[in-house]
């Protein structure tokens, strides 16, 4: 039997799946916890890839895996190999004000054209950008920019800090995936190259791909040239994992280790990893609820969205991610189930004694502000409430109608920028919940299906290390929880429209 193993290294923890490669079977597992905070030393990530490694019982007989690993987080690297500072991660926003200066000095339409996106304070090249403006100690260390999954690949194949990895500090060893690579802001989907320019207005230095042939003479750094990882293709290997990461870093020991060492995937962002873990395919509509919710297709062609909502992503398979997300997904659930005092069978239990539209109670759940639509300082509100309609069944479905619309308002901002949606695949903790099956089958005009729960992006990751392996992208079987029965109900997403629109309105005044 052979068998592959996926990682995802994602914001709380790492988890690692092995699977058989022929089956997609899942065999064993192991996880190990992140610290908590915007900002991580990737130190802590290796310790951790370490730790589930040893939890899933090693890697006796895998032939190859593959890391997926969040998005946006910069990893900067010196000429020798060390890290400089922290990374900051996705959900770091002191990077905010970078992004706006950014988007004022080449322009939304422009920038779009030339990334897929116009920045956020999620994405990499605002978070440069505020290391030149507030750390330019740290940027004058710069020789190399990575992202975690990029990262961890390379201190896997041995490669790390002077003295202390079997190889050393080559960081024209530096790899990465074009999924991982469109989230950057300084790669362009439409071309498959960086844009060097809009990096060296970002970080104020030049850069370059890493070179396949090895090191280059200039070395990266304050004397020369910054260096970007170079981008792989969809089943394409990075290189073999060095067999002195086993013991050394306690990654589950040597035993059963093929002799010719274990295949590397190239590794993915998280979001084109769970894609690929559930075989999407065009026409399929990701939407993911967790403690913020992503609405993610499928497409044929590379998106620019001027007005930033839609992400123009490239995937893992060759084709293009364009995603939408929200700030306000399973803690709204969290947030009204602690209002009434019960759990989340009991919300669902109510939810289900209400009747489609909650009597007319809308939850406008912008509880951490919004990002879809991009309103950062509204507040959640509850609209439509009388004597008649303030239950607590009605407050329940509301909450869950009111999540649900603001995810339907990213599949709407998808479909603007002509994505096709044939069929929408819900995964995520909360939507297990049967209240939000229900539910969403009414809030949604697709067919419904609901996976069974599984670490997605670690499956993903372990579908590219059987493409690696075999030359071929694996078709394995998906595995459903639930299909809801169709049963749209246009009124619901016009209240919620009416209702959203007059928090647009009030937060516009109030900025």
């Amino acid at each position: 039997m052979n068998l592959v193993a996926g990682v995802d290294s994602s914001t709380q923890s790492c988890k690692v799946v092995v699977l058989d490669a022929d089956s997609g079977a899942l065999l064993r597992e192991g996880r190990a916890s992140h610290p908590e905070g915007t900002e991580v030393h990737p130190d802590e990530w290796w310790r951790a890839l370490s730790e589930a490694f040893d939890d899933a019982g090693g890697l006796p007989g895998v032939r190859a895996l593959s890391v997926g690993g969040q998005q946006h987080g910069m990893v900067l690297l010196d000429r020798d190999g060390n890290v400089i500072r922290p990374a900051l991660l996705w959900n770091d926003t002191r990077s905010a004000g970078a992004a706006a200066d950014l988007t004022a000095e080449v322009g939304a339409e422009d920038f779009a054209r030339r990334t897929g996106l116009v920045p956020v304070a999620s994405f990499t090249v605002t978070k440069v950008r505020w290391v030149r403006d507030n750390e330019p100690e740290s940027l004058a260390r710069v020789a190399a920019v990575a992202l975690p999954h990029d990262w961890l690949t390379w201190r896997l194949r041995g490669y790390g800090p002077a003295g202390s990895s079997p190889l050393g500090p080559d960081l024209d060893a530096l790899t990465t995936d074009r999924s991982d690579a469109s989230g950057t802001g300084y790669w362009s989907p439409l071309t498959g190259r960086y844009d060097l320019e809009l990096f060296k207005l970002a970080a104020g230095q030049d850069a370059r791909e890493a070179s396949p042939d090895g090191a280059s003479p200039d070395g990266g750094g304050s004397a020369g040239v910054v260096i970007l990882p170079r981008v792989l293709g969809p089943g394409d290997s990075a290189g073999r994992v060095h067999p002195d990461c086993f013991g050394s870093s306690r990654i589950g020991g040597t035993d059963g280790i093929p002799a010719d060492g274990i295949l590397l995937g190239a590794g993915a962002g998280d979001n084109a990893a769970a894609a690929l873990g559930l075989g999407a395919k065009a026409g399929d509509v990701v939407v993911s609820v967790g403690t913020s919710g992503t609405v993610f297709a499928v497409g044929t062609s590379p998106g620019r969205d001027a007005s930033g909502t839609v992400a123009g992503f490239a995937d893992a398979s060759g084709e293009y991610l364009p995603i939408t997300v929200t700030l306000n997904a399973a803690r709204v659930l969290s947030s009204v189930a602690g209002m009434l005092d019960v759990d989340f069978d009991e919300l669902s239990r109510l939810a289900l004694e209400a009747e489609p539209g909650a009597g007319g109670v809308v939850l406008v759940p912008y509880f951490e502000g919004e990002r879809t639509p991009n309103l950062p300082q509204a507040k959640a509100s509850f609209h439509g409430l009388s004597i008649a309609s303030t239950t607590r069944p009605n407050i329940a479905r509301a909450a869950i109608e009111g999540m649900l619309c603001g995810l339907a308002g990213g599949l709407e901002a998808l479909r603007t920028q002509g994505g096709r949606a044939e069929r929408l695949l819900l995964i995520g903790g909360a939507v297990q919940n049967p209240a939000v099956q229900r539910i969403a089958a009414q809030v949604f005009d697709l067919p419904v299906v609901v996976p069974s729960p599984g670490e997605y992006v670690a499956r993903g990751a372990a579908v590219q290390a059987a493409w690696a392996l075999a030359g071929e992208r694996p078709d394995w079987p998906l595995a459903l929880d639930a299909t809801p029965e169709p049963d749209f109900r246009a009124s619901i997403g016009r209240n919620y429209a009416k209702a959203a629109a007059l928090v647009a309105r009030g937060a516009g005044r109030a900025g």
